[in-house]
């Protein structure tokens, strides 16, 4: 007996069957695309939405969904964002001022001159995160994890980083002016050209930290860890820059001004 040929699909079943697909499709974007349109509040999902330029000031947002989202040029100044998820999200220029970002997962966010001047970041996770050029003015970010992340050119002066792990961290030209580095890891971060002038580092563990041309006038090292004379030679200290014990001031210091 001759083999049979599988049955073909005239015009309309071709037609039908597209329809049931195209059909099928909307079912599983549905859901999806209607998230998106809901209303800000405490747990809700935005994960993988278009938010750029909200305006949600002040709003409670506790443990809200944002991963893989873009929130460009929006502003959330002064809300409170306990917990929220931004994993993989894009806040490039979004302010943050102000706002409860405590136990937030920033984690390799790309945040490009976003503003966290006074949030609260206590315990928030901003690992592998390209945060460069930001604003931390101020913030309280004590525990908070910056460990492998892009800060370079970033404002934390006045912050409060106690405890902070900024180990293996990009912080070229960071200001810490007056911040609070007690226990900061810096770990083999790169700390080139950053302004640490009369910070307090007690505890704090530099240990392979990059320090070429770090501005350490009036510094308190004498109770960081892991410092080697190495690191204080490329270092630009002062008179009033304290040392730990064995370590000695350069004959190079004060650094001229055309070195820094």
């Amino acid at each position: 007996m001759a083999e049979r040929s599988p049955p073909r699909l005239g015009r309309t079943g071709q037609c039908t069957g597209i329809v049931l697909l195209l059909g099928l499709m909307s079912l599983m974007a549905g859901p999806a695309a209607a998230k998106c349109q809901d209303s800000p509040g405490p747990g809700a999902d935005w994960s993988g939405c278009s938010k750029a330029r909200l305006m949600l000031t002040g709003e409670d947002m506790a443990g809200i969904n944002l991963s893989k989202s873009l929130l460009t040029l929006s502003d959330f100044a002064g809300s409170k964002l306990t917990g929220a998820k931004l994993v993989e999200s894009e806040v490039s220029r979004t302010r943050f001022e102000g706002a409860d970002l405590s136990q937030a997962d920033f984690t390799k966010a790309i945040g490009w001159r976003a503003n966290f001047g006074q949030a609260n970041l206590a315990g928030a996770n901003l690992q592998s995160s390209d945060m460069s050029r930001s604003n931390f003015a101020q913030a309280k970010a004590s525990g908070t994890k910056f460990s492998k992340s892009e800060l370079n050119r970033s404002d934390f002066s006045g912050a409060d980083l106690t405890g902070a792990d900024m180990s293996k961290a990009e912080l070229a030209r960071v200001a810490f002016q007056n911040a609070k580095l007690a226990r900061t890891d810096f770990s083999y971060a790169n700390l080139s050209r950053a302004n640490l002038k009369d910070t307090g580092l007690q505890g704090a563990n530099l240990t392979r930290a990059y320090l070429y041309l770090t501005q350490l006038a009036g510094a308190d090292l004498t109770g960081a860890t892991g410092l080697t004379q190495g690191q204080i030679d490329i270092a630009c200290g002062a008179a009033n820059t304290k040392l730990p014990p064995g370590l000695v001031q350069p004959q190079g210091w004060p650094c001229t001004e055309e070195a820094d």
